[in-house]
């Protein structure tokens, strides 16, 4: 495959579907939108963890098996998200209202997903497996990158519920969607392991589907709180 044809491929298939998201979500917030710098911060900041996130789910593909490997994976993946989050933003001045915090972790999000969607397509496109790379590319915009939104967005939603609570309580509620985004996270893996059954499979994306509206109206519920 041409160089031109696969780094347009590699920005249509693995970087695009993100930008559509992350459009989507912004646009929700344009009454006050987050200063472009620190958006695009997030967003790199998402990236930049999956190469931690690589060697320690190497070091846990090492350790565990079955279940236990999957949650192992799920637990890395939403920890280190989050840690991006309170390392890079979750202090700044610029997060001055609840959906803010919505925002930032969505953006970190789907700087992660770029990346691992660029790694997920790469080998097949090239090795000019054009069909096979636009299949996996729809199925991560439709399911994994969304998951991504849906996990960290509901730590998102619990750090704005707690906004103007105290740092315990901050803390504490961080946490607690923490815990729920692993939980997604590991039930929408263990689902979509079972390649075999198409209707497992499609019970997964309807749950990152539905989990998805769920968050958008939380969203909504905390921008209307907020102007009050």
């Amino acid at each position: 495959m041409g160089s031109i044809v696969f780094i347009f491929a590699l920005i249509t298939i693995g970087i695009l579907p993100s930008l559509f998201w992350l459009w989507f979500w912004l646009r929700e917030d344009k009454a006050k939108p987050e200063p472009a710098y620190l958006i695009a911060s997030a967003f790199i900041a998402g990236a930049a963890v999956i190469p931690l996130v690589l060697a320690l789910e190497s070091v846990a593909n090492s350790l565990f098996t079955g279940h236990y490997l999957i949650f192992s994976w799920a637990v890395i993946e939403e920890t280190l998200k989050y840690a991006a989050v309170l390392i890079v933003l979750i202090w700044h001045q610029e997060i001055d209202e609840p959906i803010d915090c919505i925002i930032y972790l969505i953006t970190i999000a789907l700087g992660f997903a770029t990346l691992e969607n660029i790694i997920f397509i790469w080998h097949p496109l090239q090795a000019g497996e054009f069909m096979g790379t636009v299949l996996t590319g729809k199925f991560r915009f439709l399911g994994a990158t969304l998951l991504h939104i849906l996990a960290s967005g509901t730590i998102g939603v619990f750090l704005a519920l707690a906004f103007y609570k105290s740092t315990m309580i901050k803390l504490i509620y961080g946490l607690l969607g923490l815990f729920i985004a692993i939980v997604l996270h590991t039930m929408f893996n263990l689902l979509i392991i079972d390649t075999d059954n198409n209707g497992i499979v499609l019970a997964a994306f309807l749950l990152v589907w539905i989990g998805a509206v769920i968050l958008y109206l939380a969203f909504e519920i905390i921008k209307l709180k907020q102007k009050k």
